[in-house]
């Protein structure tokens, strides 16, 4: 990695780590910033650079810091909302396979972006369903599964993607502008 791109990858690691700490309580899951933050590490960053600031950020935490929004350290793998984390990862990927190397029409940038969002909510109810049921031996059903982990979370989420496409059609140019200027 270039040392612009080992920056940048620590600037989305620093801020997915901020986004974690501004929340908005809902029950079982909480609402955070972490989603627009892991987004736009895709969409300007690229799928690998934005998947592995999202892998940092994870690894710092499993390590031990305290930078997921209920702490950090191993165990928080055991955590029904861990697969989220995971889901972030992959959406960071997903985003960046399709906005970043493509024409920026804000269609594309949503369409990233909501196939970012799909990537983490599948990785993160799926691990919730599978957590509950088999760690905690507390088996949820897949109405309250849908209603606590997608349908209660999923609005400010939707705003989120709107906003990262928003923010990604003005600060992409910029950074591949500096990128070639410097």
């Amino acid at each position: 990695m270039k040392t612009k791109d080992m920056i940048l990858t620590a600037l989305f690691t620093a801020l997915i780590t901020v986004g974690a700490y501004i929340r908005i309580p809902v029950p079982v899951c909480p609402f955070t910033l972490q989603f627009l933050f892991t987004t736009l590490a895709g969409m300007i960053l690229g799928s690998k650079k934005g998947a592995v600031a999202v892998l940092v950020y994870v690894l710092l935490g499993l390590a031990g810091l305290p930078v997921f929004t209920g702490g950090g350290g191993i165990g928080y793998i055991f955590q029904p909302t861990f697969g989220y984390l995971i889901g972030f990862i992959g959406g960071a990927y997903i985003t960046g396979k399709i906005v970043h190397d493509s024409n920026l029409t804000m269609l594309r940038l949503l369409l990233g972006c909501f196939a970012g969002l799909f990537t983490v909510y599948t990785f993160g109810m799926a691990y919730y369903w599978a957590i509950s049921r088999f760690w905690l031996n507390e088996p949820i059903g897949i109405w309250p599964l849908f209603l606590y982990c997608f349908l209660l979370a999923v609005p400010g989420d939707i705003c989120l993607c709107i906003l990262s496409a928003v923010l990604g059609k003005r600060l992409i140019p910029a950074v591949r502008l500096s990128f070639q200027t410097a």
